[in-house]
């Protein structure tokens, strides 16, 4: 059977022209805006339709998890990642980062005998006043009344001492570091609370592929509007642009999202070497995921706000308090047993105590911008380091698995809008 082409025939010759332009163009144009929904808006924008939040119930799991609707009754659009920053975050995390390294592995990079130097260089100028603010608050009329060469023998004992209590104190963070901090719970709040880093991040390490995918729909889109416009003359129906649109629209996307990602590992055919895109880059990727990281995530700001304030803070605190006592002791040395003469044993136990307590909040040294800035550069090497010797299917999951379980959407996307292109093209030239 053969089709017989009218080269003449003005219909064909538009059909020719306009067809594989309308399918370019709109392969384009569901790319770019596919990759805009991927990432925007930040926050859920819609209008409130009537009986949505009654049918909201009633609908599958899968179309309630679209960031289309929400359970309230409001119809628009969420970006895909800012909806799923949560489950991304951990899923992130489960797949990737933790085979970078474990939060001890973290720790270590951070130099924690650097860490004890500078909080005991922090802490001197203010051990002093912390001693005297706690022995004003616990007994100020005794601690008045003790001999000015005991008060002095404490603050210098308690000086001399510091450096080695601070070193002993960061030592026990390190040993049990990995009971203090959950470092899943650690990277999805703190996304949870910058929804935007995630944005950033996935375009940052997905930079080329984004850009290859919205220029693809049009490298896709034209010719395969070629052959459509041959399809037409075999079946001169209405529904066959539609019908072709949504086709071309879901398989641009498909087959763009393949390219990215697959084959996982380096395929030769012949003198071709085949490789996903992204997966070419992974020198490239792991030095930009490893910045971004060691600044924003991993970073020492982050891991003392956890240690301090996470949801196993009263395990740090406690540790941090247990270890202090008898370094109090110790640093007060021979002052000791003056000083337990002066204000009594259960009343000097009190006062140790709230030494330890206070002692606690020096550790915010960890949220010092500028030793934070020169520490996280161990930690840029450390992740970039490990994330290169990671295998190819470890590595993809860096940025698969966090859009893996939401890229029908993209392919729906580009379905829906052929349909509308196809729908256009009819409305302006007719089958």
């Amino acid at each position: 059977m053969f089709l017989a082409l009218d080269w003449s025939d003005s219909r064909f010759l538009t059909h020719l022209i306009s067809v594989p332009l309308f399918t370019g163009v709109i392969g384009y144009v569901t790319n770019w805006t596919g990759v805009i929904m991927m990432f925007q808006p930040m926050r859920f924008h819609g209008i409130q339709l009537p009986g949505l939040r009654f049918l909201y119930s009633y609908l599958p799991r899968r179309v309630q998890v679209i960031p289309a609707i929400t359970h309230d009754g409001r119809f628009g659009w969420q970006g895909i990642i800012p909806s799923r920053v949560s489950k991304m975050a951990s899923i992130s995390v489960d797949k990737a980062l933790l085979k970078v390294g474990s939060i001890g592995d973290f720790y270590r990079e951070f130099e924690p005998d650097k860490i004890a130097d500078h909080i005991a260089a922090t802490a001197r100028t203010e051990i002093r006043a912390v001693v005297e603010r706690i022995m004003e608050r616990e007994h100020p009329q005794l601690w008045h009344d003790l001999p000015p060469v005991i008060r002095s023998a404490v603050h210098a004992r308690i000086q001399q001492r510091l450096p080695a209590i601070v070193r002993g104190l960061t030592d026990q963070l390190g040993e049990h570091i990995e009971q203090l901090i959950d470092a899943k719970l650690l990277v999805i709040r703190h996304f949870e609370e910058h929804p935007e880093l995630m944005n950033d991040m996935l375009r940052e390490v997905g930079r080329k592929e984004l850009r290859f995918m919205q220029n693809f729909g049009f490298y896709f889109g034209f010719p395969a509007g070629i052959g459509l416009v041959f399809l037409l003359e075999v079946l001169p129906y209405w529904w066959v642009l539609p019908l072709g649109g949504a086709v071309i629209g879901w398989v641009a996307n498909w087959i763009g999202i393949k390219l990215i990602f697959e084959p996982v590992f380096p395929r030769r055919v012949g003198p071709f070497t085949f490789h996903g895109l992204f997966l070419r880059r992974q020198p490239e990727v792991s030095d930009v995921m490893a910045k971004i990281i060691s600044e924003d995530v991993i970073n020492m700001k982050n891991i003392g706000d956890e240690l301090l304030f996470g949801a196993r803070s009263d395990r740090t605190r406690q540790m941090l308090e247990t270890s202090l006592r008898p370094a109090v002791d110790d640093a007060v040395g021979f002052a000791r047993s003056a000083v337990r003469v002066g204000i009594g044993t259960e009343r000097y136990d009190r006062i140790r105590d709230a030494v330890a307590q206070e002692a606690v909040e020096f550790a915010s040294v960890f949220g010092d911008t500028e030793f934070g800035r020169q520490q996280a550069g161990k930690i840029k090497v450390f992740v970039a380091r490990q994330m290169r010797q990671l295998r190819p299917d470890e590595f993809n999951e860096l940025l698969r698995s966090a859009i893996k379980q939401d890229e029908w959407l993209l392919f729906v996307h580009g379905g829906v809008l052929g349909v509308g292109a196809g729908l256009i093209h009819l409305a302006i030239f007719g089958v």
